[in-house]
């Protein structure tokens, strides 16, 4: 399942792996959430309701990953490595942004739609 985010101008696809989780996820789109950042390798805001937390946990992640941490409940996308583990409860991989992510490296908080890309014709 593929999703598009926009951030001002910018428009990042990524792409959902098929989880209980993910298809929670779904369900609340479209969204627009203001986005913090977090220790300069995340943008996370809080979700509007808990995903299911049926799902495989990671306690690690990647640059451009799509991630639930359900104790927020929050979603966050990673821009920046920093080798640091994640805590527990550990994130629940949704997906991953299909290109660059630069556009989630700035400081400070921004606003991001999320939105399901549309199927073609």
């Amino acid at each position: 399942m593929r999703i598009v985010l926009t951030i001002g101008g910018e428009v990042l696809s990524a792409t959902l792996n098929d989880s209980r989780s993910t298809r929670d996820f779904v369900a609340l789109l479209p969204l627009t959430l203001t986005f913090h950042d977090l220790l300069e390798r995340e943008k996370y805001a809080g979700l509007p309701q808990a995903l299911s937390p049926d799902a495989p946990r990671a306690f690690s992640y990647e640059i451009g990953q799509i991630a639930y941490w359900s104790p927020g409940p929050d979603v966050a996308i990673f821009y920046r490595q920093d080798l640091r583990a994640t805590p527990q409860p550990g994130i629940i991989v949704l997906g991953c942004v299909d290109g660059p992510v630069a556009a989630l490296d700035v400081p400070g908080s921004m606003s991001i739609t999320i939105e399901l890309a549309e199927r073609p014709a």
